[in-house]
């Protein structure tokens, strides 16, 4: 188990390890390879504050992501830079229980929602939706991490 302090009053022990598992099936998913990226645990006030400071939206959200590329081509010693991924542990542990999900299931649908935004995709029409939302459930699926 792995402890995260959220705050001096609140800690929270879940295990993360499957993570690499549901990581490594998206990456192979998408065919990349020699790629690094981030993946930060924040608490609220944090991920209010960069959601508001980037992208205006003065809320507390559950994921955010910020891809470092342009385009898959860019590469710094033959590895790709992809971006950092803020993951808000008290919203995930809140969604977990308002979806009825499990932690473990909740936290890589963020996980692989933010690593998929990463790597180009995204929400804004109905059609891209659609796309990634359709592959996060199969890669999750394939994880055998359901609903």
């Amino acid at each position: 188990m792995n402890k995260y302090v959220i705050n001096d009053l609140v800690k929270v022990d879940f295990d993360y390890k499957y993570l690499a598992r549901v990581i490594k099936r998206t990456l192979k998913k998408e065919k990349v390879k020699n790629a690094y990226f981030s993946i930060i645990f924040v608490d609220e006030k944090t991920i209010l504050e960069i959601n508001t400071k980037y992208r205006g939206i003065n809320r507390v959200t559950d994921v955010i992501s910020f891809a470092f590329e342009d385009n898959d081509e860019v590469c710094y010693n033959k590895v790709r830079v992809l971006g950092d991924i803020y993951i808000c542990i008290p919203r995930m542990l809140e969604q977990a229980k308002e979806y009825g999900h499990s932690i473990k299931r909740e936290l890589s649908f963020l996980t692989v929602h933010g690593l998929l935004h990463l790597l180009g995709y995204d929400h804004q029409t109905k059609e891209e939706e659609e796309v990634m939302f359709g592959l996060q459930e199969l890669i999750l699926n394939e994880e055998n991490i359901s609903r």
